[in-house]
């Protein structure tokens, strides 16, 4: 009899198949990634368990980066180990720089970029299912006791108050510990995982010994419509030359530090590209925060057009590679010690906050989204069929990602799409 889905060897050509297609329809921000994630290699595939698969998304929401990026390097890590991890994180990524490519070409070769609400018209609703139905989903294996759901209610209204997420994360953790040492929780400290839920390499050469492997915060900025003329950025006046190297460090030392959302990540490129070295215009700055958004995947691939607007391909490239590579680094250094968090009791109370306010956090930016994408009955009638393919007859999100867009086309296209 074979052995469960969960246990058997994951290739790496698998891995490259899943995180391309993610990578190429997984619209909507960090929340609507972690949603297709979740449904894919929880539901579907059955790599992760949900408790797994929520220590992993709060690991990854507790280190600088972008979030969904990390988590999908951290599920590489558990299928292969570093192979795993390489082949993962790259996958998801390279299909937004890509596309986000095209787009820094366009905006040098004509000077402006087409408009895309059409896009997104139809696709944001669909988002919003596929998030709502993760989150149902995740919320009983989080939320497991009356005090973690009573935190887990506090982080929702701390979130909708804007508290930094941060705050939000490392304080629910805190207070988790607190109350299960203090308030006579049993902190027993939950097994490490079974070596045969281990890699198949690993469990070959380890046999059962002890196992040593294991959100841009939820992106909260809406989806903007691509719109305007741009100045070329070889006629923008710069005080300090562009070189390859700095623009590498420059986009090296944000993927290093960023916590957050959108709006974070405007913030360092405006203090960085705008202000201090004047490489960009602030329109041309907007502009390449709409394309990150606009475009499917991390928003980080922001990076990509503005290094194609500062020093064409090879640009793109050094500042695409700056702004991820801490992410790898990042995951390759925490993933292993994700199970042992779980060993610890103290640690595995802290991590039961941080899921419990991770999944909050969800909520909070899952409710941004219904604001953004139900605008009219067309998309309200669309989220609802949405919702009804993935919960009755367990449609693929991406599938459905990509109906919704060929729906938004032709919503727009007969004049029926507030677009």
């Amino acid at each position: 009899m074979n052995e469960p889905s969960n246990t058997e060897r994951t290739s790496l050509r698998e891995l490259a198949t899943l995180f391309l297609r993610l990578g190429a329809t997984a619209f909507g921000g960090p929340a609507a990634h972690v949603a297709m994630m979740e449904d894919e290699v929880v539901r579907r595939r059955k790599w992760l368990t949900e408790e797994r698969f929520l220590d992993l998304m709060s690991a990854a929401n507790l280190i600088p980066g972008p979030n969904s990026t990390e988590l999908a390097i951290h599920i590489g890590w558990e299928r292969r180990r570093f192979a795993g991890l390489v082949v993962a994180g790259v996958s998801f990524i390279v299909p937004a720089m890509l596309i986000t490519g095209g787009f820094g070409w366009a905006y040098v070769r004509f000077g402006k970029l087409p408009a895309a609400g059409w896009l997104l018209y139809g696709v944001k609703p669909v988002i919003l299912g596929v998030v709502v139905q993760a989150i149902l989903g995740l919320v009983p294996k989080a939320a497991k006791t009356t005090r973690l759901r009573v935190l887990g209610a506090l982080a929702v209204v701390l979130a909708a108050l804007s508290v930094s997420e941060m705050a939000v994360l490392f304080g629910a953790g805190f207070v988790s510990v607190a109350l299960a040492r203090f308030l006579g929780a049993d902190m027993a400290a939950k097994p490490a995982p079974k070596a045969d839920e281990r890699p198949a390499e690993e469990r070959a050469s380890e046999g059962a010994a002890h196992e040593t492997k294991d959100t841009k915060g939820p992106d909260d900025a809406p989806a903007v419509a691509i719109a305007g003329s741009a100045t070329l950025a070889a006629t923008t006046a710069v005080t300090t030359a562009v070189t390859l190297p700095n623009l590498f460090w420059i986009f090296l030392k944000i993927g290093s530090v960023l916590f957050g959302s959108g709006y974070v990540l405007l913030a360092f490129l405006r203090a960085d590209l705008v202000e201090r070295l004047h490489w960009l215009t602030e329109g041309q700055l907007i502009d390449a925060v709409a394309v990150g958004q606009v475009t499917p995947g991390p928003v980080f691939t922001t990076a990509t057009f503005v290094g194609y607007l500062l020093a064409g391909p090879e640009g793109a490239l050094v500042a695409t590679l700056g702004i991820f590579l801490p992410a790898f680094v990042l995951v390759a250094l925490s993933g292993p010690l994700v199970p042992r968090l779980r060993a610890s009791k103290a640690a595995s109370a802290f991590l039961d906050g941080v899921n419990v306010a991770s999944l909050a956090l969800m909520i909070v930016v899952t409710g941004q989204l219904g604001r953004a994408a139900l605008v009219d009955v067309p998309t309200v009638v669309l989220a609802a069929l949405a919702s009804l393919l993935l919960v009755r007859f367990k449609a693929s999100s991406t599938w459905l990602v990509v109906g919704g867009a060929v729906l938004g086309f032709t919503l727009h296209a007969t004049g029926l799409a507030k677009v």
